[in-house]
């Protein structure tokens, strides 16, 4: 989850394990010749996934157990090991580092795996452990995630998992129980969705003499919708957006009311739009454009573009000052803020006999164009512009 933290590091990395997730381990677990190098289903377009996320290194991280020994000579691993690299850099992957341990079990290692003393170079303060993930097909790839305090990541089929844990003198743990073991699963797809989806989040404050001000977005809709702002109506407005956009929206919001509404709904829409624009990341694999729905005597069109230019088009007109205890007047620069925060153009044009039913169409319609511009199209990684930039 993204947060607006100057302090934190923000480099963060996906360890793959190699013999068993990325290639398939042979039944004396060596890929010693080419005629062994098998890739597993699924690994080389889920890694050319990964490897298009913003913010993450991505590190191979294997133990090749006698690596260099008579029992497993070096001119022997290496055809298979770079016919698989040169695979996967034809396909767009290619690896920040590759941490490679090469002692037996027997030698107990501190560089071995779930040890870490070869990850020195991420564990020093300059790494998002917390945000970065370990994926691999072995209790030791989970048992390292939990001691380099990163997400662990299974790739076996959920069922498969509590053997695992027996196996190995422990008591099983599920999936999501603890932050280490986050997902079990043998489609390389599923994994890779889960790391992508969990991209799509942001928590924003912004806090000046005015406002305090707390947004969490999450595009694909599991996470927090509490809303409050201390203006009734401006809440009815914003819970349109978890009922009716597909994404889930979490606001808590203190402002100088008794000076005015203003700060507060200038400066909500400003967090919101910008928490919105860092969800969006890359923005690789989104429609970008999106409404119009009716509501009783009103009808709304709310048109949007996250194309990273800001423009605000309003054509609506209010014939009451207030709804409840909202100024109408602050309807429209809601908008125009919430633009400026998400970087894209809005035009917005409605109509109607009951300010109430027209203001709330406008949401809606916002909302249902959000739905249409933030969604993903799956394993879709091209960017919806011919300029190849947003």
């Amino acid at each position: 989850m993204s947060q607006e933290n100057n302090n934190a590091p923000h480099k963060r990395v996906i360890f793959v394990d190699r013999d068993g997730s990325i290639i398939r381990e042979p039944e004396d677990e060596q890929v010693d010749s080419l005629e062994k190098l098998e890739f597993m289903p699924g690994a080389i377009s889920a890694l050319a996934c990964l490897r298009a996320l913003d913010g993450f290194e991505l590190v191979l991280a294997s133990n090749q157990d006698g690596l260099g020994t008579p029992a497993f000579p070096t001119e022997d691993f290496l055809p298979p090991h770079n016919k698989m690299l040169a695979t996967l850099k034809g396909e767009g992957v290619e690896f920040d580092n590759s941490l490679i341990d090469t002692s037996f079990p027997a030698d107990n290692s501190p560089n071995r795996k779930p040890l870490t003393g070869m990850f020195t170079a991420y564990t020093g303060g300059g790494y998002d452990m917390a945000g970065s993930y370990v994926v691999g097909d072995r209790i030791t790839d989970l048992l390292l995630a939990r001691n380099l305090g990163a997400k662990g990541i299974l790739l076996r089929r959920p069922q498969e998992a509590e053997g695992l844990f027996t196996a190995a003198g422990m008591e099983p743990v599920q999936p999501g129980a603890v932050p280490w073991f986050e997902l079990a699963s043998d489609s390389w797809a599923e994994v890779a969705d889960h790391i992508r989806a969990g991209e799509r989040r942001a928590t924003l404050r912004r806090s000046t003499s005015e406002t305090d001000i707390t947004v969490t977005v999450d595009l694909d809709g599991r996470g927090p919708r509490d809303i409050s702002t201390g203006l009734n109506f401006l809440d009815h407005m914003l819970r349109q957006l978890n009922g009716h956009s597909g994404i889930s929206v979490g606001i808590n919001a203190k402002g100088d009311l008794d000076v005015d509404e203003h700060h507060t709904i200038e400066d909500t829409a400003i967090t919101l739009g910008t928490a919105i624009d860092k969800a969006l990341g890359s923005k690789l694999g989104i429609g970008r454009y999106g409404f119009a729905l009716p509501m009783d005597d009103a009808r709304a069109t709310v048109l949007i573009d996250f194309g990273g230019r800001i423009e605000t088009v309003w054509k609506v007109h209010f014939d009451r000052e207030y709804v409840g205890d909202t100024p109408t007047e602050m309807i429209p620069h809601f908008f125009k803020s919430f633009a400026q925060g998400a970087k894209c153009n809005l035009y917005i044009e409605a109509e109607g006999s009951n300010t109430h039913h027209i203001a709330e169409a406008v949401f809606k319609a916002f909302a249902r164009a959000l739905r249409m511009a933030v969604e993903r199209k799956k394993f879709d990684y091209s960017l919806s512009s011919t300029k190849g930039v947003l």
